[in-house]
């Protein structure tokens, strides 16, 4: 079982060695704006490593928004991080499912999300694949709740869209993790990645805030079973920087290996 975590962008292999951590997952440009990822100099040694790499699309990639202003920036940004990622050799580029404006019709944003598979396929193709993660917030969004998770597959399932479980987003988003492995599955077919994130509010808040294991509102024996049954790699993204990290780290390989 690999568990790695988020890490700074700079040096990533520095910081997998920091958090004693399988694998690392970081931003290739400013997550909250549109630059192209440029080549890295340590593109050679991140193929190279033993160490598994994810890549998380910027935050403001929206492909499912009715603003064209923000989808088709969106769309060829997500295209271009997928090609710079697997230039690193990452396993996957992880996608917020993103959202439409209050009072918008969900099953546009569903065709929007179709859409930007079929601009990935015109343009050459995915390089490698698409993660559709869960969000926290919003009513309006695209993957926050399973029934909408589920309208969105029947959109993108045939174009080989991979799935990443964020523990904070599902409780946040108002969704059990008791038997969340067997429900999403039942819907993607897969689960590529697990979010392990403990969550500072309460159930279906809507909040995006994580916290470390066990310090926040879920059960950490939740979260544990979770990982078990997915049997996907795992990141967290939990704050305290390399400390705070290694030690959820340590505390899932030690409990969710046993």
């Amino acid at each position: 079982m690999r568990i790695g975590a988020h890490v700074d962008p700079v040096d990533p292999l520095a910081g997998a060695a920091a958090r004693q951590a399988d694998a690392v997952q970081f931003f290739l440009t400013d997550p909250q704006g549109y630059k192209t990822p440029q080549p890295r100099p340590d593109a050679e040694a991140l193929r190279a490593s033993d160490v598994e790499v994810y890549i998380h699309a910027p935050y403001i990639v929206n492909v499912a928004t009715l603003n064209n202003r923000i989808r088709i920036p969106s769309r060829k940004l997500m295209m271009a991080h997928a090609k710079a990622a697997a230039d690193l050799g990452a396993q996957g580029l992880i996608v917020h499912g993103g959202h439409v404006g209050g009072g918008a019709d969900l099953d546009a944003g569903f065709a929007n999300w179709r859409k930007a598979f079929q601009y990935a396929e015109s343009d050459g193709g995915l390089p490698l694949p698409i993660l559709i993660e869960n969000t926290a917030g919003g009513d309006n969004a695209m993957a926050r709740t399973f029934d909408h998770l589920a309208r969105l597959w029947d959109a993108v399932g045939e174009f080989g869209a991979g799935f990443c479980l964020d523990t904070c987003h599902a409780h946040a988003g108002g969704e059990e993790l008791l038997g969340i492995v067997d429900r999403v599955k039942s819907i993607t077919g897969r689960i590529d990645l697990i979010h392990a994130n403990d969550s500072k509010d309460g159930f279906d808040s809507g909040r995006d805030r994580h916290d470390n294991i066990g310090s926040g509102k879920i059960d950490p024996e939740l979260v544990i079973a979770v990982i078990r049954a997915a049997g996907a790699p795992v990141i967290v993204e939990t704050p305290g920087g390399a400390d705070g990290q290694a030690a959820d780290i340590a505390l899932l390989r030690g409990r969710a290996g046993s």
